[in-house]
């Protein structure tokens, strides 16, 4: 690649007077965005993230006058200490963050490592939280402070939810609305069918498969689950799921009897996407099936739902009823296939910008 034709010599070559104060321009920046982690496990640093999360509309929907006397009286005085644990048992303690904080950020490294020779010194890869920090507002500003005058905004998030990937472009919009000059900005779309990520799911799966010393007799695809009442006012995440499901089982030429969808983590009293995952793994249990393993494909990087939740809590009530064998498969993360999934995305998104 020459000079004249690599990335660098690609940027606009603004002439300015010379009595111009200095500006930074034509450079591209990328901001990775995912759901967000705690600064600490400790009660107040979990208390102060639970209140950002469960505060927001798209979360939970329930009228402000019903459910602020229920979050701030009684959730927020008792979960913090309680998800706080939970949290300390999957801590990088090293870097003291939570995992899905470490392995977002090494995403973000390895994606940018990957596009260089493609997008040159005119790129700039940066990542978020929606919830906690980096804050989405202040990268954002550090991005056009470096001279981005266009943004891919990337929800990490394979399928669509208001809860999520909407959530998550709100607070990108919210940072946009408070500056006088706002970069052009593009939303990259979900990948729940996209076939990189489908072959990078199913290539892990087998990865992980192969490693077992036990050859499961059902494999549950698990999906964090949201209320039933969403998707009847119009959320395409149910459907995205299932789809994703579908094409991951015959990308892996399994039956449906043996790999089978469920979501999880659901919360409060109204009816949520089923089947669910722990009553599904109760169930298979006690029915006599004797080794199981899960998978959570709609993680892009694994957290507490799966670290936690699937890998502990599912675990010990498989145990707990009769089961034998149980696995949980990991996320992507920031192995080689995510990258490879991450790299597909953002290079068609910069379509017509680089």
């Amino acid at each position: 690649m020459t000079a004249e034709t690599s990335p660098a010599a690609a940027m606009p070559v603004v002439s300015l007077p010379s009595d111009h104060p200095k500006i930074a321009a034509g450079r591209i920046g990328v901001l990775l965005m995912n759901l967000g982690t705690p600064e600490g496990t400790s009660y107040r640093p979990m208390r102060a993230y639970l209140k950002e999360f469960l505060s927001d509309r798209r979360v939970i929907e329930e009228p402000r006058w019903k459910w602020w006397p229920i979050l701030n009286l009684i959730i927020l005085t008792t979960r913090p200490g309680r998800k706080g644990k939970d949290y300390a048992s999957i801590w990088n303690n090293e870097r003291n963050e939570g995992p899905l904080k470490t392995i977002t950020r090494s995403q973000t490294e390895q994606v940018a490592k990957r596009l260089k020779p493609m997008a040159g010194e005119r790129v700039i890869f940066d990542w978020a939280m929606r919830y906690g920090f980096p804050d989405v507002k202040s990268r954002i500003k550090a991005l056009q402070d470096q001279g981005c005058d266009r943004i891919l905004l990337v929800p990490l998030y394979p399928q669509y939810a208001a809860p999520t990937s909407a959530t998550a472009c709100d607070q990108a919009f919210r940072a946009l609305m408070e500056m006088r000059w706002q970069p052009a900005v593009r939303v990259a779309p979900p990948y729940h069918d996209d076939p990189t990520y489908i072959k990078a799911l199913a290539a892990s799966m087998r990865s992980s498969l192969a490693k077992l010393d036990f050859d499961p007799e059902i494999i549950l695809c698990s999906f964090h689950g949201m209320p039933k009442e969403y998707l009847l006012k119009g959320d395409p995440y149910y459907c995205q799921c299932v789809k994703t499901w579908r094409l991951l089982r015959e990308e892996l030429g399994l039956p449906a009897e043996r790999f089978r969808l469920t979501f999880q983590s659901r919360f409060g009293p109204d009816e949520w996407l089923q089947p669910y995952t722990d009553e599904t793994v109760k169930a298979l249990a006690q029915a006599g099936t004797t080794s199981l393993a899960i998978v959570a494909p709609g993680f892009s990087a694994d957290c507490l739902e799966t670290l936690e939740e699937l890998d502990v809590e599912n675990r010990e009530i498989f145990m707990h009823n009769g089961g034998k064998r149980f696995a949980y498969l990991p996320c992507l993360n920031d192995s080689a296939e995510s990258i490879d999934v991450l790299e597909a995305l953002v290079r068609r998104e910069l379509m017509g910008w680089l």
